[in-house]
């Protein structure tokens, strides 16, 4: 831990800075669903004072930390005129000039300030303050850093900060709490603590401290109640889950089938990765194989960020109409997370334990054995554990070594 004089603010201020940002962000109006509650992070906190001692609003931050996708609200104020809770009021007034429904400011008006600060998915926060001259003038720089941050576009336009509802009715299941203060108008997600909510079938035990089955060998699925065995041809057999992964350039059950990478767009690029979403609707491991035939996987998400982006791009598709089709079981999209009763976790399909999650409220549940994860369009695209036969629609995932191998062939 930092000593407090490092940021230019002490824990008196810490606190105070915390409890203003949570008391704002509970006041937002539409009021929110899925607002997370804001903790300090004294780590965030010298990295905004590196930024301060900038003395510019828009320098740029070359920086080594745990941290990747930090948000930052930056203020250059006369030194004496205005102090921090006052810079914290002025970045959510411009609230008055957001426009929720379009997701834009007003004509001739900032809000990047507000809408970070408002941003429902960023948990902790930093501040640092600094004197600065100018034209030998005293001016005090204001910083706060955020993680993770927010104020991400997709396709050129600006996200939506939150979603709008009862507050706490879209909180995931790490952030399932519901925390509320006197002085706050709506909730605000937190960490909760909740106990064990399952039994193991005849072929497996329950470890209490996961919360999960261990399989007897031979036998797999969240209640240890289907047995595996396949051989696969060009690609490792995935034993937790009886199926094969197969190697890049080869699909089918058994990875036997040698298949051409295809020339198709992508509906999202995130970071360089490629995300297309399907048109048609498929059970868990048919969709798998779909992906794999097309060179790529499904989706893995290993942060916020895409998280955040693919969230906002299906409900954007959703409230088009555009996933709405008789034929389709659901409203829901596949990723590519199954659960591993070897590990008492869930794991990627490349076999990676998810350092990320954002399951919805009361998820994973197992209710209807379901050991395969989707984006569950009435949580807004949170996660849900699912039966791996329900027919969904699914998102593969393409990295840039396979966009190149397409254009390459062109």
């Amino acid at each position: 831990m930092q000593s407090p004089h490092l940021t230019g603010l002490g824990v008196k201020e810490h606190t105070q800075i915390v409890a203003q940002h949570n008391r704002l962000r509970s006041r937002v109006r539409p009021m929110a669903a899925n607002m997370q509650k804001m903790e300090w992070n004294e780590e965030l906190a010298v990295l905004a004072k590196e930024r301060a001692t900038l003395c510019h609003t828009n320098s740029l931050l070359q920086h080594t930390s745990s941290f990747s996708h930090i948000g930052w609200n930056t203020q250059l104020s006369v030194c004496g005129v205005a102090s921090f809770s006052d810079i914290v009021d002025s970045w959510f007034e411009e609230g008055n000039y957001f426009l929720y429904l379009s997701g834009r400011c007003k004509e001739n008006s900032t809000c990047h300030h507000y809408t970070q600060l408002v941003w429902a998915t960023t948990s902790q926060v930093g501040c640092a303050s600094q004197l600065c001259l100018r034209d030998g003038e005293p001016w005090e720089m204001f910083v706060c850093a955020y993680y993770p941050g927010g104020n991400w576009e997709v396709n050129g336009r600006l996200m939506i900060p939150y979603k709008s509802g009862l507050y706490c009715s879209l909180c995931t299941s790490s952030m399932s709490g519901c925390f509320r203060l006197w002085d706050h108008v709506g909730g605000l997600c937190e960490i909760p603590k909740n106990p064990c909510r399952m039994h193991c079938g005849q072929h497996g035990h329950l470890n209490a401290s996961s919360c999960k089955c261990k399989c007897d060998p031979g036998f797999t699925g969240r209640f240890c109640q289907v047995r595996c065995g396949i051989q696969c041809v060009h690609g490792r057999f995935k034993e937790e889950e009886c199926s094969c992964l197969c190697d890049v350039g080869y699909s089918g059950a058994e990875c036997a089938d040698k298949v051409q990478f295809p020339f198709h767009s992508c509906a999202v690029t995130i970071d360089g990765t490629c995300f297309m979403v399907s048109s048609t609707a498929d059970t868990y491991y048919g969709a798998k194989s779909h992906c794999q035939v097309l060179g790529g996987i499904l989706a893995q998400i290993h942060n916020q960020k895409v998280q955040d982006i693919l969230a906002f791009y299906l409900s954007e598709l959703d409230a088009s109409n555009e996933i709405t089709n008789i034929n389709f079981e659901t409203r829901n999209f596949w990723i590519g997370l199954t659960y591993k009763p070897p590990t008492d976790s869930f794991r990627w399909d490349t076999g990676e334990f998810p350092q990320f999650g954002s399951f919805a409220f009361g998820q994973p549940d197992s209710q209807g054995f379901g050991n395969c994860v989707e984006l569950q369009a009435l949580s807004a695209f949170n996660w849900n554990d699912q039966r791996c036969k329900t027919q969904n629609r699914y998102i593969c995932q393409h990295a840039a070594e396979h966009i190149a191998k397409w254009e390459d062939g062109r």
